[in-house]
């Protein structure tokens, strides 16, 4: 149900509306189809990286596919609403071909992008209005629409047809940028190694001639590094930084903190 919550790949477009009441909605999430969604009320931070981006209700956004995200969705006093349309390669390469679409090398911006309201985006996103909770929508029908959400995408800025008409996987990045960047993602080495252009072994190789050490070691050791700074430091609770640090639960945590530095989190 969460517009940035999909671990694999679609074969389909999806259309949803995302609506949360109460507590706000924290979570981290591989973002795996680029997304296009609009926000109805409450609002929203997304973390990519060391990057934080902040939208309100009545923004309309774009997420490339391929990334790694932490957010955070304020409910506020109406909730967090939001109409969410999920782009699925396959209708993207049909687009392609129909239309003559291409695009050359990699895309090398920013991967999130705030988009006008005005015009036919505006237009588009009022037509959505009797499709949204509708679980039995024709597949057809919601191709047609993704379609036409692609081509004004496309027209209205050349980053996002970039993004859009780029089928290659990521190209090879610079892993030491990419990893200081990113370590806080409690995410599978075979994740970070695709997103870094490469195949596991390849980046376990490269990683040890980078950091002279195994990429799990690294992930652990920059992670405690940077809680004993928020504990000692900035006297955070380690129950409040455990989870954006990337560790599973709280005894790993301890396991792990007293085991490089001798004493329990808590210790002062």
């Amino acid at each position: 149900m969460e517009s940035l919550e999909n671990e694999h790949p679609l074969s389909y477009p999806r259309l949803l509306l995302n609506e949360y009441f109460g507590k706000n909605v924290e979570g981290e999430a591989m973002v795996s189809d680029h997304i296009f969604s609009y926000i109805i009320s409450g609002s929203h931070e997304v973390w990519i990286g060391e990057k934080k981006y902040s939208f309100k209700a009545g923004d309309y956004r774009f997420f490339k596919r391929n990334q790694l995200t932490k957010f955070v969705k304020h409910t506020e006093s109406e909730g967090f609403r939001s109409i969410a349309f999920h782009i699925d390669q396959a209708t993207l390469k049909e687009i392609s071909a129909e239309y003559d679409l291409q695009v050359q090398g990699h895309y090398r911006g920013e991967g999130v992008k705030l988009l006008s309201g005005k015009g036919f985006l505006k237009s588009f996103v009022d037509t959505l209005q009797p499709y949204l909770g509708n679980g039995n929508l024709d597949n057809g029908l919601l191709r047609l629409k993704t379609k036409e959400l692609v081509l004004i995408l496309a027209e209205s800025d050349p980053e996002i047809k970039h993004m859009l008409f780029e089928f290659s996987d990521p190209g090879k990045l610079d892993l030491e940028a990419f990893m200081n960047g990113h370590y806080r993602y409690n995410v599978p080495l075979e994740r970070f190694a695709f997103l870094t252009g490469r195949s596991l072994s390849g980046f376990k190789r490269d990683f040890a001639k980078l950091f002279n050490v195994t990429p799990s070691r690294w992930l652990v050791q920059k992670r405690l590094i940077e809680a004993r700074y928020l504990i000692e430091q900035q006297f955070r609770r380690p129950t409040q930084i455990y989870l954006d640090l990337g560790f599973v639960n709280m005894s790993h945590f301890s396991y792990a903190y007293k085991k490089a530095f001798g004493k329990a989190p808590s210790h002062k």
